[in-house]
């Protein structure tokens, strides 16, 4: 079976801001980690990365609403 693209830019989009923005906050998650307490509070640069990566995931379309318009251009 040959390779079928996505059928409208809208899927592939929404296929790259679910990517970007999964990966984004499981970093900004795992340097929350490693820093501690510490990066929660407003002294490290880590607060606000994972406080932009959580907003990332809603704004523009949650991550479910993303899903649903990937599964309706990969299985119309």
């Amino acid at each position: 079976m040959p390779f079928r693209s996505c059928s409208t830019s809208s899927t592939g989009g929404a296929i790259a801001k679910l990517f970007a923005t999964e990966a984004t906050f499981e970093i900004a998650r795992q340097a929350l980690q490693v820093h501690g307490g510490i990066g929660c509070t407003k002294e490290l640069p880590v607060e606000r990365y994972f406080r932009d990566a959580r907003f990332m995931m809603i704004g523009g379309g949650t991550s479910e609403i993303m899903r649903f318009v990937i599964q309706g251009g990969v299985f119309p």
